[in-house]
């Protein structure tokens, strides 16, 4: 908000001088945000999905059935139902496979070694005289000790959770507050921007709302369109790697297509898990061709048409700053600050716009 009133930062009290009293409130409600940090999780993740589910509960809301409309309750409801079938769905799918697909490289893996290691140590030995240093037989028995005893972590893991209860109790009261918080964002959501609208004071309304629907127009379409691009890219890169053949196509090409909210993260860590696991299943440098060849189209198809189409440049944000912001974010704020760095960036841009077209058609720059 500091950035919305800008512009009328120059008035002058009854004795001449600026009126910095909303600036102070400002710096008041910031620091009052950081020392209210630790519980703020589950409240900011509320609000981000509010923001995004909104205009599908509108739209359940005006649904009519017989001469009655649904309203607002039960399409929030509705709503919520949805989105914890899809997650229960993607924990079904994905974890007894991630399980699966984990125990299954862990058992072969000195056998991938061996394969590894006959195919690169003759090449080592040629081109530098050196030869790789572990014993598979060493490293079989290792890892057969370490997985028969996994129970035993598990079970000091749960002790563990045990002696903190403290932190175990603050932990499940955040996830059962989540969907408490949601429920009444959905319901009321129009109620609290009104409300909001109502305290803002008249002289500064109307620059706010063209602000303000400036960042909704650049968020909604940011957020929306990012997260059809990274589900879009998660079952492109799943498909494409399971045609290679390669046994973790799937927890690869969902994590690739999942961490596109950071720009080059994605790419990045799918081409070097993808180009392990085909080194460790095949011992062969020549199977990677059609790894990276998928990870290239899928390069191809999410700058030339999928992002251009579905996002475009509705953030204003260079990738730079994007990297930067949600570093800066978690390094200041944890994962919360993770959440908000870039609805947090995107609105300050929109402000910094408007600072810049105040700025020029100032006294100071004419001048």
């Amino acid at each position: 908000m500091n950035t919305i009133i800008l512009p009328e930062m120059t008035q002058k009290n009854e004795k001449g001088l600026p009126d910095y009293r909303l600036i102070l409130l400002a710096i008041a409600c910031i620091w009052l945000v950081y020392l209210l940090l630790p519980i703020l999780s589950p409240f900011l993740i509320a609000v981000i999905l509010s923001y995004i589910c909104n205009p599908l509960v509108d739209k359940l809301a005006r649904v009519q059935i017989a001469t009655r409309k649904i309203g607002r309750i039960w399409a929030s409801l509705a709503v919520m139902l949805l989105l914890a079938l899809i997650l229960l769905a993607i924990l079904l799918i994905v974890t007894p496979l991630l399980q699966k697909e984990t125990n299954t490289v862990i058992e072969r893996l000195p056998y991938y070694l061996n394969n590894f290691r006959a195919q690169v140590e003759p090449w080592l030995m040629q081109h530098f005289g050196i030869s790789p240093i572990f014993d598979t037989a060493q490293l079989q028995d290792v890892l057969t000790k370490n997985w028969k005893s996994a129970s035993n972590y598990l079970g000091q893991f749960l002790l563990a959770l045990s002696n903190h209860g403290l932190a175990l109790i603050g932990w499940l009261a955040n996830l059962l507050l989540l969907p408490v918080v949601l429920f009444y964002l959905l319901r009321d959501w129009h109620a609290l921007i009104a409300n909001i609208a109502e305290t803002i004071p008249r002289p500064w309304l109307s620059k706010t709302t063209e602000i303000a629907q400036e960042i909704d127009q650049v968020l909604s379409g940011f957020l929306r369109g990012q997260l059809s691009v990274m589900l879009s890219m998660s079952f492109f890169y799943s498909v494409g790697l399971l045609f290679t053949g390669l046994e973790l196509a799937i927890p690869i090409g969902l994590l690739s297509g999942l961490l596109g909210f950071v720009p080059y993260l994605g790419i990045i860590t799918g081409i070097s898990l993808a180009s392990l696991a085909t080194i460790l299943q095949y011992s062969s440098f020549d199977h990677l061709i059609p790894v990276l060849a998928v990870f290239g189209a899928g390069q191809v198809i999410e700058g030339m048409w999928l992002t251009p189409w579905l996002v475009g440049d509705r953030i204003g944000l260079h990738p730079v700053v994007v990297i930067f912001a949600l570093l800066a974010g978690g390094q200041l704020f944890g994962f919360t600050g993770i959440l908000v760095a870039l609805p947090v960036s995107a609105a300050i841009a929109v402000g910094l716009r408007h600072a810049k077209q105040h700025y020029l058609q100032s006294d100071i720059y004419l001048k």
